[in-house]
């Protein structure tokens, strides 16, 4: 299907310009791991409120991190023009989004996984309900890659943009943070019980920002 296709080649192209540049693992991966070392010098080990919040933190660092890399993702693009060649290109906005939103999922997907292997060594956390986290994580990487594309267009191209894109971005994504927490949560205590909801809640979310990016994109990339 040319949609997937063209998809697939806009987020090959953010994924290469990424492996030569090396800015995710050069500075957001750092970062994030740094958030988390901060975290656990910042509160007591010993009584256990770094193993209760710890799914908190980890999202908060996600969420951090993502700001980051969706800023990223449009800044390399005002360089030689480059974002008016990619609009000659013919390429459909729906394919953009879809591309750049999973470029931007596949370098939060990485983050995650060495973020969470920190979590477990540094703040001492045992995992039980496996199955519960492999469900809440795509949900809210893909809530946070999606909302992160669509405003990240809407940012782009102003000069005050790494400061409006927190502003617009942060707010939207409270009921993320929310759902994820809380799906981890329960997911790390073992009652799947009181994660599932929230579990949904996540994928609904994550549809809903990925079907509204697919219609409105377009429009917003060729008038920004």
């Amino acid at each position: 299907m040319r949609l997937w296709r063209e998809a697939s080649l806009v987020a090959a192209k953010d994924l290469r310009i990424e492996a030569r540049s090396r800015i995710a693992l050069g500075q957001i991966l750092p970062f994030g791991i740094i958030v988390a070392i901060l975290f656990a010098f910042a509160l007591d080990p010993d009584s256990g409120l770094l193993t209760r919040v710890a799914p908190g933190l980890f999202w908060v660092t996600v969420l951090l991190a993502a700001l980051l890399a969706v800023g990223r993702s449009f800044a390399v693009e005002e360089k030689s023009n480059a974002r008016d060649g990619l609009r000659l290109t013919g390429l459909d906005g729906s394919a953009v989004f879809l591309g750049k939103m999973a470029a931007i999922a596949a370098e939060l997907f990485f983050l995650e996984i060495l973020l969470g292997i920190a979590v477990v060594i540094l703040y001492g956390v045992e995992v039980n309900g496996v199955v519960v986290l492999l469900a809440a994580a795509p949900a809210a990487t893909l809530g946070i890659a999606s909302t992160g594309t669509l405003y990240g267009v809407l940012a782009a191209g102003l000069r005050s943009r790494e400061t409006l894109l927190p502003l617009l971005l942060l707010p939207v994504l409270a009921p993320v943070l929310l759902g994820a927490t809380r799906a981890f949560e329960g997911g790390l205590e073992g009652a799947p019980s009181d994660a599932w909801p929230w579990v949904g809640l996540l994928w609904i979310f994550a549809t809903f920002y990925t079907a509204f990016g697919v219609l409105a994109f377009g429009t917003l990339w060729e008038n920004d």
